[in-house]
């Protein structure tokens, strides 16, 4: 792997991919340009354009980027993404199609399973959405281990396609849809960013490959400094309520100048509570609702990262220091530089 900080050569390269063997066959030399978007909300998790000089059918390409740093010659796929929808330009001395395209899982996407689909009660979990994917994309499918088994019958909504039923089934083991860069498909556990070692480090040192531009949005509309907790069942009746007016807190009373109140009036305990249990129930729901999400947006230069990935963010020029934060959207322009924007994203508590 090359050094990322250091000066290199680099290049791009195109490749039609048999769905049969899912290996590299025909590459193709008339690409002009093109840009990767990866987005874990997207329910196929991504896209890609491409800029071609002349017309594809439907088929599957696979992007590289090529790397050449004191002599040594390597490869990296960017992704494999499904032509779909072309269109096209001519300035008077060339066409130029535009190819729009998508990821393997827009085969999932495409059909909905039959009317009344559904597994038993008992069934495994990742077992059985390994088998769903397996039957409905081309694409290789990587497949997860788990001892989770469903509850209950699981069953598919009429509006459902196999992405949505596979995503809500798997979303029960804790797991979600990922891709790698080949397209293969994979299940990637649900980890919170705490728990998560970060794959990358970004700073704005002497040799940093990261970009002056970066912003930082985040929303405290709705998060409440007041957490009421109102219990009525079995002749037991409680009334608690928790204030958080610390003056070192954004969102506090103090701070804000007045109360924001969020009511819990059907708490969930397994037998009769106390008082001093429900008061503690209702300062763990004030501290867990007292959190707020920051969402970064910066720039680099070419690094291997995916999706769900975890980076230590050092950005001291603006005010950004020792942040962990999980990657959750990508745009790759393939071009020399390879400059990839990147959103990711963290929590901050605010109280408790």
């Amino acid at each position: 792997m090359p050094d990322w900080t250091k000066s290199m050569q680099q290049s791009f390269e195109y490749y039609i991919v048999d769905p049969g063997t899912w290996k590299d066959a025909d590459q193709i030399d008339t690409v002009k340009s093109s840009i990767i978007e990866r987005d874990s909300d997207a329910e196929t998790k991504g896209s890609a354009s491409f800029n071609i000089n002349e017309r594809l059918g439907e088929c599957y390409i696979r992007a590289y980027l090529i790397t050449i740093q004191n002599g040594v010659r390597e490869k990296y796929p960017l992704g494999t993404f499904l032509i779909q929808t072309p269109s096209s330009s001519f300035d008077g001395m060339v066409h130029t199609v535009s190819m729009e395209s998508y990821t393997p899982l827009l085969e999932l996407k495409e059909n909905p399973p039959p009317v009344g689909y559904f597994l038993p009660k008992g069934s495994n979990i990742m077992e059985e959405a390994y088998k769903i994917i397996r039957e409905h994309v081309r694409a290789p499918v990587v497949q997860a281990k788990s001892n989770e088994k469903l509850y209950n019958d699981f069953v598919a909504n009429t509006d459902d396609k196999w992405i949505s039923f596979v995503s809500d089934l798997i979303a029960n083991a804790k797991f979600e849809l990922g891709l790698d860069e080949l397209g293969r498909v994979l299940f990637l556990p649900v980890q919170d960013t705490a728990t998560l070692r970060h794959v990358a480090e970004f700073s704005d040192g002497n040799s940093s490959i990261l970009y002056s531009d970066i912003s930082e949005e985040y929303d405290l509309y709705g998060i409440p400094n007041v957490v009421e907790v109102v219990y009525s069942k079995n002749n037991s009746n409680f009334y608690v309520r928790v204030v958080n007016d610390d003056p070192n807190s954004p969102t506090s009373t103090v701070s804000r100048g007045r109360e924001i109140i969020y009511r819990d009036s059907n708490p969930e305990f397994s037998g009769e509570p106390t008082n001093y249990q429900i008061k503690e129930y209702a300062n763990k729901l004030l501290q867990k609702l007292s959190t707020v999400e920051y969402k970064i947006t910066f720039s680099h230069g070419y690094y291997p990262i995916r999706l769900g990935d975890c980076v230590l963010l050092n950005y001291k020029a603006a005010g950004i220091n020792n942040v962990k934060a999980k990657v959750i959207k990508q745009s790759i322009t393939c071009e020399t530089g390879c400059k990839v924007t990147e959103t990711a994203v963290y929590t901050s508590k605010l109280w408790g």
